[in-house]
């Protein structure tokens, strides 16, 4: 296996870009005979696995100190050298590049700090000094991962340095090389770097993260609140409700195909949310009482896009993502699921192993609600207050950092660190937001629509043949003795795998006490994705991952279920 060493000055970013590079699992050990510490990991680089060693920081290949001794020691077993500089101190830096250069090792330069170089007033022409050395030059801000993608790109370019100097002369050189490629100016901070800059460190970009996710989702809801209140839910009450009640008694009140189509009468009216007929529930719940929100969060989504905040904030949890053995762009799938699980299924691409999407997709499917669910949750239990809505997504939280804990030790394979580039914050282009959206909505309509319908008429089915009870009884002692739930509640349950937002509206004709509809709503979470999701991650995850993530949820849902049961 090739070794990949790291070296540099002492604080020139090298743990950070070996971050960027190994991802989470990293081993650090002693130096054989010395307590000199560093660090190792592993990366693909193409098909090839390569080994990353964290060199510790040096100023010199001349040793004054163990650490130097050692770094000189570890130089022996390389195939490439990564040499990172601290643009921001070219000069001072190239001292130990030139060393490297006698050592006759492939290199590639890393001029790290790149950002601070602008703030600086600091111009560095880097294709003219990698013309220079005859080594790969790259810029890279490794805090927040800009260059490091084409750090992995250039790494087989590495080639041996064949800068040819006196040692005496050695400072000389470097200083008619930093005064052919560097430039010095005065130059104000931007309002938008300074921006930039605070929404990356974690004492400014936590609160700002916060207060922008807070602002978004007050935002979707009003704006879905808005469309359900004004015109989808006015449109289904007063123009396809009387077409209903017209075509009820046509359909013969009480029979077979009125209970499809229609549903039940509630004393003699029709209830869009309780009827449950294929074109009253089965068109009310997507149209009128689940779009707004997908139409909201999809417009908000977009304008977070094309400013570049979600890179930032990929960025900015980064650490938290490495607890459930995910990098930051792991929370891209979360935030999208957050939306409608298929999507966020399918941002678990982003994710570069198979270890990765198995967690990303699973975690996903088992704690993070999509924005249906969640609206369905507050409309059921909203009337209580936080006392209601708090313990149902603490325990999503909760439930989220453990699995996700257990599953970064005990899956195998590999977490590598994300490689993302940052763009500069613009302002968003309206016509490119409006057409994702456009997309992402109709998306949702040919994806949702007919599961629903199918959910529906299933259900409907299954309780004109009397199989609901029948299941009902067979699972009684889990439903009735460890959830604390009515046998009623297995209909509920059964939908869940068509449409889990209409599983949850399935809840409010039972007259659930408040720790029963608490139970119901966060084991309907957990305990199996809808069957359009479970589709996506079968076709991303492949059968046999599919049925362990499916056997984990299993497992969640009866074990959380019994202990909201108990401790409630």
């Amino acid at each position: 296996m090739r070794k990949i060493l790291l070296m540099g000055n002492p604080n020139v970013g090298k743990s950070v870009v070996f971050t960027r590079l190994t991802g989470v699992n990293v081993i650090a050990s002693n130096y054989p005979g010395t307590t000199v510490e560093f660090t190792r990991g592993y990366m693909k680089l193409k098909e090839e696995k390569v080994e990353i060693i964290d060199v510790p920081g040096t100023y010199t290949l001349e040793p004054t100190s163990k650490a130097e001794e050692v770094a000189v020691d570890m130089l022996k077993e390389g195939d490439v050298v990564v040499n990172i500089i601290d643009s921001t101190n070219l000069e001072r830096n190239l001292n130990l590049t030139f060393q490297l250069f006698k050592k006759n090792i492939p290199m590639v330069v890393v001029l790290n700090f790149w950002d601070e170089t602008k703030h600086k007033g600091i111009n560095i022409n880097a294709q003219k000094l990698e013309e220079i050395l005859e080594v790969p030059v790259i810029p890279t801000t490794a805090l927040t991962g800009e260059g490091i993608n084409v750090l992995v790109q250039r790494l087989p370019q590495a080639k041996t340095g064949s800068y040819q100097y006196e040692d005496k002369e050695k400072w000389h050189e470097i200083g008619k090389i930093v005064e052919q490629v560097q430039t010095l100016k005065h130059r104000h901070h931007l309002f938008s770097e300074a921006l930039a800059d605070v929404c990356v460190r974690p004492v400014s970009g936590v609160p700002i993260a916060i207060g922008i996710l807070y602002l978004s989702f007050t935002v979707i809801r009003f704006i879905g609140e808005w469309i359900i209140g004004y015109v989808t839910q006015p449109m289904f009450e007063n123009l396809w409700a009387p077409l209903m009640m017209k075509l009820s008694p046509l359909l013969g009140s009480g029979g077979f195909l009125h209970d499809i189509l229609i549903g039940q009468l509630i004393e003699g009216e029709l209830d869009f949310m309780q009827s449950f007929g294929l074109l009253t529930t089965g068109l009310f719940v997507p149209i009128a009482a689940v779009l707004p929100y997908i139409f909201s969060f999809y417009l908000i989504l977009g304008i977070l896009e094309d400013t570049g905040y979600l890179p930032r904030m990929a960025v900015l949890v980064d650490r938290v993502m490495h607890i459930v053995g995910l990098h930051g762009m792991g929370f891209i799938p979360m935030l999208l699921g957050l939306g409608c699980n298929v999507p966020g299924a399918l941002a678990c691409r982003v994710m570069e192993t198979r270890k990765e999407k198995f967690i990303g997709a699973t975690l996903m499917a088992i704690a993070v609600p999509c924005m249906a669910q969640i609206a369905m949750i507050v409309g059921l239990i909203g009337k209580y207050g936080a006392r209601g809505l708090f313990p149902v997504f603490a325990t999503l939280v909760v439930v989220w950092v453990i699995a996700g804990f257990l599953m970064r030790r005990y899956v195998k394979g590999e977490s590598p660190e994300m490689f993302a580039e940052i763009p500069p914050y613009r302002f968003p282009y309206f016509a490119a937001v409006g057409k994702k959206l456009w997309m992402r909505v109709v998306r949702f309509l040919m994806e949702a629509l007919p599961f629903v319908l199918l959910g529906v008429f299933i259900v409907n089915i299954l309780y004109s043949l009397g199989i609901i009870d029948f299941l009902g009884r067979a699972a009684s002692p889990i439903i009735t003795k460890l959830f604390g739930l009515p046998l009623e509640a297995i209909g509920a349950l059964i939908i869940g795998f068509l449409r889990k937002d209409v599983a949850v509206g399935m809840l409010a004709p039972l007259g659930l006490s408040l720790k029963q509809l608490i139970i119901a709503s966060t084991v309907l979470c957990i305990y199996f994705p809808c069957v359009a999701t479970f589709a996506v991650m079968v076709r991303e995850l492949g059968i046999k991952d599919m049925l362990k993530s499916v056997a984990i949820m299993i497992g969640l849902a009866l074990l959380v279920g019994g202990i909201l049961n108990l401790i409630l």
